[in-house]
């Protein structure tokens, strides 16, 4: 009995010297990498994008919670809300920042350190974001949507679907990143196709303003509309279709929400595709790639989407040539 205390005793002990060694022994647990998403948008208009990105980081190997977070910041169609959640983000301490094309001025201007990735914008370069597409030199890459390339081809798409119209109102905001561009080549698209523009200029970011702005249009009877590829109009997408609706427009915009709105047509970027992309870069700068190291890239995948329920409310035809390159044709 007394040999079985001694052993018993003799392996507490050895048992309060070895614990130690055991516990040192096991990995530390990871903290997650924190991913600051910053965009001019609602968090309606990111769903789709955000789910696209969640679902490529899941791919990818991350487990959102316990080894990647993301920590999202809506400016809510204001612009000017912008520098105040970006600055959020920054005292928050993320590893990284995800911006859409309207933030990344703000996101550039407050993080310097910080890596950003850009997630859907018009054109980097000229935004002066990074120093060329090849290089970007800096903390910032991405993905360009290529909307200034791509305003023209909506244009033509339009004067296909409705050849008789000659007057075509452009639903513009002057303040959003590439807004220049896009309204010179459009302008050149319409000296090309002999159609007469109507430049109508959104300059607030509330229904009240895009509103006023369909008063004004509907003074000069334009016979179809155009939108700008704009995250503030495309925060008010719903009320644009609305409108459009009620002024019986056939209307082209730049991505398939607008369509899902309620808006004819519309032919673009494939944006969860550019979301897919973006988590790719995420995972290398998280991983120590420097973003000077990663070209921006331009985008591959297209999709033009057509709402036969708009065009059978305004009694419009389709052409076949048309509907044979649509992507998606939604009833």
């Amino acid at each position: 009995m007394r040999c079985t205390v001694l052993k018993l005793v003799t392996a507490l002990a050895l048992g309060l010297f070895t614990a130690p060694a055991a516990v040192e022994a096991q990995p530390a647990g990871k903290v997650p990498r924190v991913v600051g998403y910053l965009t001019e948008g609602s968090a309606e208009d990111a769903r789709s994008g955000l789910d696209a990105f969640r679902t490529a980081l899941r791919e990818l190997g991350y487990v959102e919670g316990e080894t990647i977070v993301i920590e999202p910041r809506y400016a809510e169609g204001q612009a000017k809300r912008l520098p105040g959640l970006g600055a959020e983000l920054v005292r928050h301490k993320v590893d990284l920042l995800l911006v859409t094309g309207g933030a990344a001025l703000d996101a550039r201007k407050l993080a310097n350190a910080i890596p950003i990735v850009v997630v859907a914008h018009p054109d980097p370069v000229g935004a002066g974001l990074v120093a060329s597409l090849a290089r970007p030199g800096g903390n910032v890459t991405g993905l360009s949507d290529a909307h200034g390339e791509l305003v023209a081809k909506r244009l033509e798409l339009l004067k296909e679907i409705a050849p008789s119209v000659s007057r075509v109102a452009f639903l513009f905001n002057p303040a959003g990143p590439g807004a220049s561009d896009q309204l010179e080549a459009v302008r050149a698209a319409a000296r090309a196709l002999r159609v007469t523009l109507l430049v109508v200029e959104v300059n607030g970011p509330g229904t009240d303003d895009v509103e006023r702005a369909f008063s004004r249009m509907g003074k000069a009877r334009p016979g179809d509309l155009l939108v700008h590829g704009n995250q503030m109009l495309f925060h008010n997408r719903k009320r644009i279709a609305e409108l459009a609706a009620k002024s019986r427009l056939p209307t082209v915009c730049s991505q398939k929400q607008w369509v899902d709105a309620g808006c004819l047509t519309s032919f673009g970027a494939n944006h969860a595709d550019l979301y897919r992309r973006a988590a790719t870069y995420v995972d290398k700068i998280l991983k120590g790639t420097k973003p000077a190291d990663l070209p921006v890239e331009q985008p591959t995948k297209f999709e033009l989407v057509i709402s036969l329920k708009t065009a059978k409310a305004l009694a419009l035809t389709i052409p076949p040539s048309v509907l044979a390159r649509a992507d998606q044709l939604i009833e």
